[in-house]
């Protein structure tokens, strides 16, 4: 330091060493930085170990965070004061190191990546049709059948127009299909579902309210779909992960780990059998 600033800051003897007047001038001004970069330290050390604090920006599919996610995020800002949380729901395939995401949840089936990925819940494909349609139309007795049926098809897919399945004997199954409606808007293909329209390839997470409820009624449910997927955590990277970032994390593994989905159809079904038998 002294050759870089070009003075003595020290007197030095084999006896002890004694700032100069350089040195005490010196160091009187950097005392305060020195006390602010020992301060600073503390707070980054408890954004890793302490308390979760801080901004945290997630992003999330639109739909699905509405129906499943919402109350859950209200929740966790309530039993933490100290987060911030700004929540994108635009449906798009964010960057989250190039555009400084901490967080996303992410359904389907995950590409390698530098990103690590949690899986939080599963989720399944399915197709259902109205009470309505299936009372109009012969019998689906296997995917074969769907090429000779109206069909509503989800254009977010790679292939809206082919749906593949598992045999329940073991192998896999295709079948190209046609129909009065293809969309990206999951809403709009239900609204047409449950009004009569079509047999509709979907989630369960998506359909579970209108299977619930007598709206919707799931064909051929002995034929697996093939893309099944799950519900992920992606965070950019496991080490260092802040407080905030890992609460997050922690609190959505958790809420999820029973799928609220699954758990409000099984528990209408169950009310639904019991009023039957009586």
């Amino acid at each position: 330091m002294e050759a870089r600033l070009g003075v003595r800051l020290a007197e030095r003897s084999t006896r002890k060493v004694a700032l100069t007047e350089a040195g005490r001038t010196y160091l009187d001004r950097i005392r305060p930085l020195l006390h602010d970069l020992q301060a600073a330290g503390r707070e980054a050390v408890a954004f890793a170990d302490g308390e979760a604090r801080g901004h945290l920006r997630i992003t999330l599919p639109g739909n699905f965070g509405r129906m499943w996610l919402t109350p859950l995020i209200v929740e966790f800002l309530r039993k933490h004061p100290r987060v911030t949380i700004e929540a994108d729901t635009s449906n798009r395939f964010v960057d989250l190191i190039g555009e400084r995401f901490d967080l996303a949840i992410r359904l389907g089936e995950l590409p390698d990546s530098r990103l690590v990925a949690r899986k939080v819940a599963e989720r399944r494909r399915m197709i259902c049709a109205s009470p309505d349609f299936i009372a109009r139309h012969p019998a689906i007795q296997t995917p074969q059948d769907l090429a000779n049926y109206p069909c509503l098809c989800f254009t977010g897919r790679h292939d809206p127009y082919r749906w593949n399945f598992t045999k329940p004997s073991g192998g896999s199954l295709g079948v190209t299909v046609s129909g009065p409606l293809a969309s990206d808007d999951a809403e709009l293909l239900i609204e047409a579902a449950v009004s009569g329209l079509g047999i509709l390839y979907t989630s369960d997470w998506y359909a579970c309210r209108d299977l619930a409820a007598g709206k919707l009624v799931e064909v051929l449910p002995d034929w697996a779909l093939l893309d099944r997927g799950a519900v992920y955590v992606v965070t950019p990277a496991a080490a260092g992960t802040p407080s905030k970032t890992r609460a997050f994390s922690n609190w959505i593994t958790e809420k999820l780990a029973a799928p609220p989905w699954v758990v409000q159809r099984t528990a209408t079904s169950t009310q639904t059998v019991k009023q039957a038998s009586r």
